[in-house]
């Protein structure tokens, strides 16, 4: 037994499971920014805007009115 006790086997199966949930939420969160970047890109070349993609210059003529 190691220094764990009877509760080993438990400990490394919680320990290895974690591990894995976390590894799958980051390789989820990785393939979504994957699709949204191509999706922005397919929408930009359309002739898309983004609505933050404004200049200062707008942002201050905007704001004046």
């Amino acid at each position: 037994m190691s220094a764990l006790g009877p509760y080993t086997v438990f400990i490394t199966t919680s320990y290895a499971l974690v591990a894995l949930v976390v590894g799958g939420l980051i390789a989820a969160v990785m393939i979504d920014y994957r699709r949204q970047q191509a999706e922005l890109r397919r929408l930009e070349e359309s002739g898309v805007t983004r609505r933050s993609g404004k200049t200062a210059a707008d942002k201050t003529a905007s704001e004046s009115l």
